[in-house]
């Protein structure tokens, strides 16, 4: 006779498919009322915690998040309700209480990036960790019979994995990213893991004369915007003192500059030669090079660079 530890193995792994989650429930005998007596034995199947993707009403989250076994409970983060504020007012236990969007198979369907960020900011103000979706372009996998990519907002669905992850990042909103579909490729994994999560990281296509010097100045490890900011570009300034003594003839310079074009101050800067830009509002100015450009899918990332905001550049030629 089975135990029913194998009877609950055996559910779970076909659920993905078969089950949609009062099914789910039904078939493991769960119910609102005794949802908590199968907390200790998810433990003992390696369960770290357990997501309550409609919930009940804000006491019986309370009480799950003070479970013995110590399980994190997963709120759903993608309905703009206070929902998590009524769980808190039973007086939760904060650090056990998690926040994750959803991720949206069917093309069209996923979060828009304002109601995203109104979602968010509602468990960011709690100091909530908050989790969302990206969608890898190499993966095939997914748990519904369509599946257009799983990312969390329809911006996101047809970007590069790593970009996904920048953005997400970038946004301050978002402690943990998880790729929703299966699987990723090596390649995608890789620059996954090269993200540097704390400095946002621009992509940028060097113009064929750009300069071994321009090349050296855009590597620089330690940008930031200036805290003085302007308008027209981000302006980071220390590189202009570290290489003042070198000579930077003039190219690429006399048309107009887009936003998202990498300049640098040329031998007719004077004081500002050698200063690094990235251009928000297009403009001509003899005086700046034209060095590189930022990718047209990458310039949503400019929006998060603030005053005193640090960021690097990544070559993609």
């Amino acid at each position: 006779m089975r135990s029913r530890k194998e009877e609950i193995l055996e559910i779970l792994t076909k659920s993905h498919n078969k089950f949609t989650a009062k099914e789910l429930a039904d078939k493991l005998q769960i119910d609102r009322a005794n949802v908590s007596r199968y907390l200790n034995e998810l433990t003992k199947l390696g369960t770290d915690g357990i997501r309550l993707d409609e919930g009940f009403d804000g006491s019986k989250e309370a009480m799950l998040s003070y479970n013995p076994e110590g399980l994190a409970i997963e709120l759903n983060m993608s309905n703009n309700v206070v929902y998590l504020e009524n769980i808190l007012s039973y007086e939760a236990n904060e650090p056990f209480i998690y926040g994750c969007h959803n991720f949206y198979p069917q093309e069209g369907s996923a979060l828009p990036y304002d109601f995203f960020v109104s979602c968010s900011q509602r468990f960011k103000r709690h100091g909530i960790k908050t989790a969302a979706f990206v969608t890898s372009q190499s993966a095939k996998g997914g748990p519904w019979d369509v599946n257009d990519g799983l990312p969390t907002l329809e911006m996101h669905r047809h970007l590069p994995l790593d970009l996904k992850a920048r953005h997400m990042f970038a946004t301050g909103l978002i402690d943990v990213v998880i790729i929703g579909n299966a699987y990723a490729s090596d390649e995608e994994l890789r620059s996954l893991a090269a993200i540097d999560r704390y400095k946002l990281s621009l992509g940028i296509v060097f113009v064929p004369q750009a300069t071994k010097l321009e090349k050296k100045i855009v590597a620089y490890p330690k940008h930031f915007r200036r805290g003085d900011i302007t308008a027209s570009a981000i302006r980071s300034t220390m590189v202009r003192v570290k290489y003042a003594n070198e000579p930077e003839p003039a190219h690429d310079n006399t048309k107009e500059f887009q936003r998202g074009d990498v300049v640098i101050g040329n031998d007719d800067f004077g004081k500002y030669k050698n200063e690094l830009q990235i251009v928000l509002e297009p403009h001509s100015d003899p005086r700046k090079n034209l060095v590189g450009k930022i990718p047209p899918e990458e310039l949503m990332l400019l929006d998060f660079i603030k005053p005193w905001t640090k960021f690097k550049f990544v070559p993609r030629n």
